[in-house]
């Protein structure tokens, strides 16, 4: 497989992960900024190879085998992403596009090395889930911020925004998985937010709770 290709199967992974359906040619060009022309020509390599189904017009799924490849592209990532955080140190807004690099490497033996080095994390530096070795995931139960209702008490979990800049602005707030929020009001105007974040009072945006992922906690 083709570093090219490899980057088209994980687009197509994700984009079906977020939409839980079949993914337009359109989906994909936009997502990774090219024409759709340039889409279909690589769709029909993809088919041919069984990695996806395709019919013109009619949306794009990962065959059986093409979602464990997408999946073995995602876990090399995120695990990169993991020790590149845990172990060298780097802030969790710099290590997509190293990672991006990284999960290229071929050799399956190292990143199941890699993997058993750090441990088996199965969750990266952003929150979201690292498959196994088998392309098994380990769920967790998460809501965005901006449905939790006020009064309730929450801890963040992961990051529908995984962008250098939304990065950024969480470490100003202070805001890194794990950290307990508790929502206090919801203004009606705009739906901003007004929250207790590390005993503090801050006031987010609805855009800001639009993209961030908490689980649900019952306070003591």
């Amino acid at each position: 497989m083709t570093l090219s290709e490899e980057n088209y199967l994980k687009t197509i992974y994700h984009l079906t992960q977020a939409t839980q359906s079949e993914v337009s040619t359109n989906a994909i060009a936009e997502k990774m900024e090219t024409k759709a022309s340039s889409v279909t020509d690589m769709l029909k390599k993809l088919a041919d190879k069984n990695w996806i189904f395709y019919k013109k017009y009619q949306g794009v799924s990962l065959t059986e085998q093409g979602l464990l490849a997408a999946k073995m592209i995602v876990r090399k990532h995120r695990l990169w992403e993991f020790f590149l955080v845990d172990k060298l140190h780097f802030a969790w807004d710099e290590v997509h596009d190293i990672a991006e690099q990284l999960e290229h490497i071929k050799s399956e033996q190292l990143i199941n090395k890699l993997d058993d080095f750090l441990g088996n994390p199965t969750r990266d530096p952003h929150g979201d889930a690292i498959p196994d070795r088998q392309g098994n995931i380990v769920a967790i139960e998460k809501v965005l911020l901006s449905e939790v209702a006020p009064g309730q008490a929450c801890q963040c979990v992961g990051v529908k925004d995984s962008s250098a800049a939304f990065l950024k602005y969480l470490d100003n707030h202070k805001i890194a998985l794990g950290t307990p929020i508790k929502i206090l009001s919801i203004e009606e105007f705009d739906l901003s937010l007004k929250v207790k974040i590390n005993e503090q009072t801050h006031v987010i945006s609805n855009k800001i709770a639009h993209h961030l992922y908490v689980k649900i906690i019952q306070e003591k």
